[in-house]
């Protein structure tokens, strides 16, 4: 039953995760691999987007989700309804702040002279669907809490193919370069918060809609911090990205970066899976939780990890073994990237083998509405075990320490969620 359950979310996430890695594919392959170091500097811009998304959708949807399981429905629109308003107005300062600042912030996310013109041609058209890739996340989450997740898929399916298909149209007929890619994925967004929103508005047949929104300070309040734990994962790992950027742009230069990044693509469409299958089965914690079904809450967590584990050791395997197939897709007329590409990802992928259960027990916290515990987990896995080995094992391993740093986080990450796990009690939520 999960599994069937989760399967929508997780291949809907898979589809959102080739937003970020189409461009690059396309990028690499028909404009040039410093192209492709200029995608990745943006990239954190998109994240920070979905962090904000992921913040107000995974602790909002917990929320919600909750308030269903207790039959207060109208309230739970009333909140739905208020969060998507406030992100909107957060997403606009984001916006005009970043357009303000925009060469200075390009430099700080590692951009150099050679990548500049490249980096800001990207980084505008990314920033003006800034608001629909908040809109696009937070809606995607939605789905799930309405028993929608199938709708969901679609919604990504259609983003991604029509992400596709614009990026060959404008990189290869249009030859528009980077800025095609970047337009590309700006409607691929556009197009299905669009119709997540008109669907949500007019829609009024399952429990979950757009109303005229009630402000409750503890309704903003508690789903910020409750998803703070997701947000700071997110806002973490891009500036792990910012850090990745500036230290292999002084020890390899745009090849470095550009290594990193088919690494980043790669590993994101492989943890896609560990993310959907977390926030696939997210609502049905939170709905028991609001019901007070213990034994039912139990027997979810005791399958999931064993789902988890199964899925960390044949995803390591696949990942291995595809290395030099996955990488040459991105580096097909590079071999300097390639061969260092292929490298650092042999020591980089080791990393799946425990990121599932990381990102499980963090999105199990969040949807038991527990947000401190998943923050305290979020914060350490992302900040204090990730941004220490990034600092500390390259003056020691030299480039193999950059690659190195995110499975030594992992490892040390899931002794934290070992310890945390032995602390459950669902009886005392």
């Amino acid at each position: 039953m999960l599994i069937k359950f989760a399967l929508p979310t997780i291949l809907s996430t898979v589809f959102m995760s080739i937003y970020t890695s189409v461009d690059g594919m396309f990028v690499a392959r028909l404009v040039s691999t410093d192209a492709l170091s200029a995608v990745n500097i943006v990239m954190p811009l998109v994240f920070i987007a979905s962090g904000i998304g992921t913040m107000f959708g995974s602790g909002g949807n917990a929320l919600i989700a909750a308030k269903l399981g207790e039959g207060k429905n109208q309230e739970a629109r009333e909140d739905f309804s208020l969060l998507l308003l406030i992100s909107f107005i957060v997403s606009l300062f984001i916006v005009v702040f970043c357009f303000i600042f925009l060469k200075p912030l390009l430099v700080m996310l590692g951009a150099n002279q050679k990548l500049m013109d490249y980096c800001v041609t990207y980084m505008i058209p990314v920033l003006i669907s800034m608001p629909f890739a908040i809109f696009g996340t937070m809606l995607s989450m939605s789905y799930i809490t309405i028993s929608k997740a199938r709708l969901g898929l679609v919604m990504s399916v259609l983003g991604g193919v029509l992400n596709i298909v614009l990026d060959w149209v404008f990189i290869a007929i249009f030859h528009w370069g980077i800025v095609g890619a970047a337009i590309a994925t700006s409607i691929g967004y556009a197009t299905t918060s669009v119709v997540g929103l008109v669907y949500f508005a007019f829609n009024r047949t399952h429990d979950l809609y757009i109303v005229k929104p009630k402000w409750r300070r503890h309704t903003l309040i508690k789903s910020c911090t409750n998803g703070s734990s997701e947000m700071i994962g997110v806002f973490a790992g891009s500036v792990v990205e910012i850090l990745f950027n500036n230290i292999l742009m002084n020890l390899a230069g745009a090849n470095g970066v550009a290594s990193i990044t088919i690494m980043l693509y790669v590993q994101s469409l492989f943890n896609a899976v560990y993310r959907g299958y977390a926030v696939g089965i997210a609502p049905v914690i939170s709905y028991n939780y609001g019901a007070n079904d213990v034994q039912r809450l139990k027997k979810i967590h005791h399958i999931s990890m064993k789902l988890i584990i199964v899925a960390s050791i044949l995803l390591t395997a696949l990942c291995m073994l595809c290395a030099p197939i996955m990488v040459r897709f991105f580096a097909k007329n590079n071999e300097v990237v390639y061969t260092m590409a292929l490298h650092g990802f042999r020591i980089f992928s080791t990393s799946c083998l425990l990121v599932g259960v990381n990102v499980y027990a963090s999105a199990l916290f969040t949807a038991l509405n527990d947000g401190k515990t998943s923050a305290i987990l979020s914060f350490c896995r992302t900040v204090v075990f990730l941004v220490i080995p990034v600092f500390v094992l390259p003056i020691i391993m030299g480039l193999d320490g950059v690659w190195a740093s995110i499975p030594v986080g992992e490892l040390l990450s899931i002794m934290m969620v070992v310890y945390y796990f032995r602390k459950l009690n669902f009886k005392n939520l």
